[in-house]
């Protein structure tokens, strides 16, 4: 007999305090963006997601906005009123990539900004935060390619990213937690400002901005883990040691 899929009014919190912090951060302006958290059940194996439904914001919403789905279609298991068309994409990415818990996806101006210039192609790296936060390198979706339309491209990149930029329209973080989504957008989103903020004051005097060379960035992602979870990664390290 099925387990019925019921709200959990723990995971519900959850969403809605990451919803106020990312609406806080000034990525909400309309009813486009979205989160999706992964919560287990017996009788899914890919687990269920919690989302909110179309037509309303993440910074507007309640609980009574947050609905359930599954996770490799957009079945409605809990609410009645469907989802956007961007939960496509956050499914397909919690269906590809199971280490991962939480997905996050806004329109943030200054990487709308950046890359609407036609200046960058991508963003440079100057600071040691985004390569130790991000743990990999993003991955840039071309304009003229619709992944939350066609998740089809969706399963050639991601195992290789924890941040898709769709240019021309957003950003996409993944986390093993929504607090680890979190954490990695703004860990971006801060690196583009501070590239716009270099490239302005390297015009300004002159001067070439200091961008960091792919082998410290790889570095920086090869030791991702040890650096920002000291403790996970010791734990893992005594796991493969017992195996």
């Amino acid at each position: 007999m099925a387990t019925p899929v019921h709200f959990d009014s723990r995971v519900g919190e959850q969403f809605l305090r990451y919803a106020r912090l990312v609406a806080g951060r000034g990525y909400i302006h309309n009813t486009l963006g979205n989160m999706a958290i992964r919560a287990p059940h017996p009788d899914h194996a890919h687990g269920v997601a919690y989302t909110k439904h179309a037509e309303i914001s993440l910074e507007e919403m309640g609980a009574e906005n947050i609905v359930i789905t599954e996770i490799p279609t957009s079945r409605l298991l809990y609410g009645s009123r469907t989802t956007s068309v961007g939960h496509n994409l956050n499914r397909e990415i919690l269906r590809l990539r199971p280490d991962i818990g939480a997905v996050i996806h806004v329109h943030d101006d200054a990487t709308i900004a950046f890359f609407g210039s036609g200046a960058f192609r991508e963003v440079g790296v100057l600071s040691l935060d985004m390569p130790f936060i991000l743990g990999k390198p993003p991955y840039y979706v071309p304009a003229n390619v619709d992944v939350e339309a066609d998740v089809g491209p969706v399963r050639e990149f991601i195992e290789g990213t924890n941040l898709v930029v769709l240019l021309g329209h957003g950003v996409t973080s993944l986390g093993r937690t929504i607090s680890e989504a979190y954490h990695r957008l703004n860990s971006f989103t801060a690196e583009v400002r501070r590239n716009i903020e270099a490239e302005h004051l390297a015009a300004i005097k002159g001067t070439t901005p200091l961008y960091r060379s792919e082998a410290e960035i790889a570095l920086m992602h090869k030791h991702a883990e040890a650096i920002i979870y000291p403790t996970r990664a010791e734990k893992v390290m005594k796991e493969e040691k017992a195996a």
